[in-house]
């Protein structure tokens, strides 16, 4: 696993957060708060926020925790390329973006998302973007670990474009 950093990264875009975390005891969840008060803006009349947590089941499977692997310093070059095509499509004031390293207890957030608008038809859909565009592209594993055994996942939004080969089969 790729040495976890934090803190903001810096991709010429003074209006976007980027942060990948590796939980630590001073630290042991994600700052919301943090994320949310990043993106107010006296021009914002919206601010729209994601939260992805640990749900405790799967298919019928107790859901212990979940682990999280990533080449940060590729991960965050892909995220902010996210946050930058979400500023192409919609209006937006500012964009923070958070996600966890390492293990998620149930009920706890992995990733965090927030975007902040002048209305909030822009921020909601630019995060939801945002949200789903990390899920496909971004090179953030994740493995559920079941009170009887553990699988790395596959995002659906990775698999939808995942190309297929000639004859019917996928890469």
């Amino acid at each position: 696993m790729a040495a976890p950093t934090a803190g903001i990264t810096d991709f010429g875009d003074s209006e976007t957060l980027i942060d990948i975390v590796a939980p630590s005891p001073s630290t042991p969840r994600l700052d919301l708060t943090r994320y949310v008060d990043y993106v107010r803006d006296p021009a914002a009349g919206a601010i729209a926020t994601f939260e992805g947590t640990t749900r405790d089941t799967f298919e019928g499977r107790r859901v212990v925790e979940l682990r999280y692997e990533a080449y940060v310093p590729m991960a965050a070059r892909q995220i902010a390329g996210v946050c930058a095509a979400a500023r192409a499509a919609w209006s937006l004031c500012r964009i923070a973006v958070a996600h966890r390293l390492g293990t998620v207890p149930v009920g706890e957030a992995s990733v965090f998302v927030a975007a902040s608008s002048v209305h909030r038809a822009d921020a909601m859909e630019a995060c939801r973007f945002v949200i789903d565009e990390i899920k496909a592209s971004v090179p953030i594993w994740k493995k559920e670990v079941y009170e009887d055994g553990e699988v790395w996942k596959e995002n659906q939004e990775f698999l939808d474009r995942r190309p297929t080969i000639a004859g019917g089969g996928t890469l």
